[in-house]
């Protein structure tokens, strides 16, 4: 089997661009499963955040299956530390 990947982008309407960046990944199938919960979960415990983008990376190879997503947010508390 050869290595595989692919990504894929998710913008979202926001008046504000990312100031943080959170990576989920996973390489174990349970692991991959359940990120989008795992996702789902961050965002319930972070209301005030805003997603202004997802990018999504699969990477395979012979042994191994990789997937990320790498969500771009707006954090005020953020922009208050700054």
């Amino acid at each position: 089997m050869d290595n595989a990947s692919g990504a894929g982008t998710v913008r979202f309407s926001s008046e504000h661009s990312f100031n943080s960046v959170k990576v989920f990944s996973a390489t174990m199938m349970n692991d991959r499963s359940a990120l989008g919960d795992t996702i789902t979960t961050w965002l319930k415990e972070n209301p005030s955040f805003e997603i202004t983008e997802i990018y999504v990376t699969q990477s395979s190879d012979e042994a191994f299956h990789c997937l990320a997503m790498t969500v771009f947010y707006y954090a005020p508390e953020a922009e208050a530390e700054a």
